[in-house]
């Protein structure tokens, strides 16, 4: 095992094998331990700690998994964005069920979050679309996302139109896509522990919060 790797174990003793997760408690927040860990997870030096699988099914329950950035979370939600003409949109469409599960594996934790899904305003998604990469930008408008593309001479030579239509000007946020916004019903948190006698935390909303319960691992 390298330094770097022993370096990383020692750092997740702490954080989870030798203290876990609290004891079930109507007092504990969620939203609030998310936060925590997601800002330890940024801390450890992980790369894209904002990256999550994203699950969706079809109208008939069949389903489908990819990773997304998480681009914000709150009280309000977990929202990410995407082409609306792509596989998941048009199943969120359908089917605005949804699950993410973030997984930090240097600290040994896994987040697991399900719940409804709805479409974020239009204003919202122009507001985080002004903050992308230009070339990010002129990306969404060259890419079909999920379309079959013949080649990829195809897709560079669409970006050269686009940098060309916009060139000298802002990027305004094309009519095919937008942002989604996950109404969180069901978090748990998964933290390592030493012969596999991890701790599960799950935490389920009620009609006056949320409740919070522990499970075998």
């Amino acid at each position: 095992m390298s330094l770097g790797s022993n370096l990383r174990l020692v750092f997740s003793l702490g954080r989870g094998l030798t203290r876990g997760l609290p004891d079930a408690d109507p007092g504990l927040d969620p939203i609030q331990i998310f936060g925590q860990w997601f800002e330890a997870a940024r801390k450890a030096g992980i790369l894209l700690p904002e990256a999550t699988t994203l699950a969706t099914a079809s109208a008939g329950g069949a389903p489908s998994a990819r990773m997304v950035l998480l681009k914000g979370f709150g009280e309000h939600g977990f929202d990410f964005y995407t082409n609306l003409g792509s596989r998941k949109a048009d199943e969120l469409t359908v089917n605005p069920r949804a699950a993410l599960c973030f997984h930090w594996g240097v600290l040994q934790r896994q987040v697991r979050v399900e719940g409804g899904v709805a479409r974020l305003s239009r204003k919202a998604s122009a507001a985080y679309f002004r903050t992308r990469p230009r070339g990010s930008q002129i990306g969404a408008w060259a890419s079909r996302q999920s379309q079959p593309l013949q080649e990829r001479e195809v897709l560079a030579r669409r970006v050269r139109e686009i940098e060309k239509r916009f060139e000298g000007r802002e990027v305004p946020l094309p009519d095919f896509w937008g942002g989604f916004r996950l109404d969180p019903r069901r978090i748990e948190f998964w933290q390592g522990r030493a012969d596999r006698l991890h701790d599960r935390l799950l935490f389920q909303r009620e009609e006056d919060g949320w409740s919070s319960r522990r499970l075998h691992p």
